[in-house]
């Protein structure tokens, strides 16, 4: 019944701000979180396929000062309680000129989410709302999906090989529109 895309999908990451939860910049307050619209059922509707799901984030308040580790971890936890549980996340604290090899859009989150879950970058799907999120994706040889918010600049729409409307429209994607 399913197409072979579907048989290879194994893992589904999502970036965090933006993606699964409205962007509050450098948010340290985990009572500001507020999940996306439908991000809810997109993540339980993977958990039922039996598909693990994990959180790619840049946090570079860390590395600016702006946030401790500790408040991401809280903010994370929040999502998680929002969300329902993650079997991976991984989180670059490291600011925009560390030469660092995890912040997106450098694959190295991808390349260590996948290895942790036992799957190939290839039977993962990348789901994010900026183009770091996409270059991540296709430097690691996941399949990237853009999720366009109101930050999203055009070029990086026009850029991007698939895009979807909402996070269910990027599962479908993703799942070969099955």
């Amino acid at each position: 019944m399913g197409s072979s895309v579907t048989s290879q999908l194994r893992a589904v990451l999502f970036d965090r701000d933006g993606t699964l939860v409205v962007d509050v910049p450098y948010n340290s307050d985990p009572g500001m979180v507020r999940a996306m619209p439908g991000a809810k059922s997109v993540l339980d509707s993977l958990r039922a396929r039996g598909l693990a799901v994990g959180v790619i984030s840049n946090q570079s308040g860390v590395a600016r000062g702006i946030l401790t580790e500790a408040d991401v971890a809280g903010v994370n936890a929040r999502v998680e309680e929002l969300l329902g549980p993650f079997d991976v996340w991984e989180v670059c604290f490291h600011g925009p000129s560390d030469g660092c090899a995890c912040r997106k859009p450098e694959p190295g989150m991808v390349h260590s989410a996948c290895r942790r879950l036992g799957t190939h970058p290839s039977e993962a799907g990348l789901v994010g709302d900026i183009g770091s999120d996409l270059g991540a994706a296709e430097a690691a040889g996941a399949r990237g999906v853009l999720v366009p918010t109101q930050v999203t600049r055009s070029e990086e729409i026009t850029a991007a090989k698939l895009v979807a409307r909402d996070l269910a429209g990027a599962v479908d994607l993703l799942l070969g529109g099955a």
